[in-house]
């Protein structure tokens, strides 16, 4: 049942994305704004933060995986982060670079790195280094420095439209505009300050694939195959560690 409706915002919202905590739930909208709003107990609702920090079409909000640090992705380019200051929410970071409207974002799971897409086809890999940092990157007074460490491009012909960081295994995942799904591993012996990442697995255009995954403690299975059309079937199993990789070198090529 629907216990609530919260509403504000002036046009179309695009995302919403709860804290770590379940407390906060964050909702962004083409009226160019972030909100933030505090659940109590009850189920009560409250709006405790208007952020309108972008200039433009807010496409996607999301928390950092265990602080309360929230990032906004817009249609004028940039990515905004966020923090609570003096019972207030404000804006403490923009991150420039991508050269069109960036449609997601996605912290990895140490939140040390944010991962960005944008319709200029790249995905940026962001890392946060704080105050007094070995790498000697400045930073403005006790906030930290978000800084560009890759940038992926040249894998995708059209928008990258979403991006998502596994948790588990710390393998990237991309949806295109090319009707194509492509996953990225980053390489164990890659420089942490400039990381490299390469092409896992994808699926070409042309194909309708559905992905089943399984994962326990132990073992992880796959199995992929084209939708009901008459098509060959293509399925593909492996077991192994979580603490192997958890994305094979295949793709489902026409």
């Amino acid at each position: 049942q629907c216990v609530t409706t919260l509403e504000g915002h002036e046009n179309e919202v695009k995302s919403v994305a709860w804290a770590p905590s379940g407390t906060l739930l964050a909702t962004c909208s083409r009226d160019k704004s972030v909100w933030v709003w505090e659940v109590d107990e009850e189920e009560e609702y409250e709006c405790v933060s208007v952020l309108n920090s972008h200039t433009q079409d807010v496409k996607h909000v999301v928390w950092h995986p265990n602080q309360e640090l929230l990032a906004s992705a817009s249609y004028d380019d940039t990515v905004k982060l966020y923090h609570e200051e003096e019972d207030d929410w404000v804006c403490c970071a923009t991150l420039e670079g991508h050269e069109s409207t960036v449609w997601s974002v996605a912290f990895d799971r140490s939140g040390e790195r944010l991962a960005s897409c944008s319709d200029d086809k790249t995905v940026r890999i962001w890392r946060r280094y704080k105050p007094g940092n070995e790498e000697g990157v400045a930073c403005s007074g006790t906030d930290p420095t978000w800084k560009c460490v890759c940038n992926l491009s040249g894998y995708h012909s059209r928008t990258i439209y979403d991006v998502a960081w596994c948790h588990l295994t710390g393998a990237l995942a991309t949806a295109c505009g090319d009707d194509a799904i492509r996953v990225f591993e980053e390489s164990a012996s890659s420089d942490p300050q400039q990381p490299t990442f390469s092409l896992a697995a994808h699926n070409s255009p042309g194909w309708a694939v559905t992905l089943h995954c399984s994962a326990s403690v132990l073992s992880t299975s796959v199995e992929a195959e084209p939708s009901r059309r008459k098509r060959p079937r293509v399925s593909f199993s492996r077991h192994m560690s979580l603490m192997a990789r958890a994305v094979f070198p295949v793709s489902f090529l026409e």
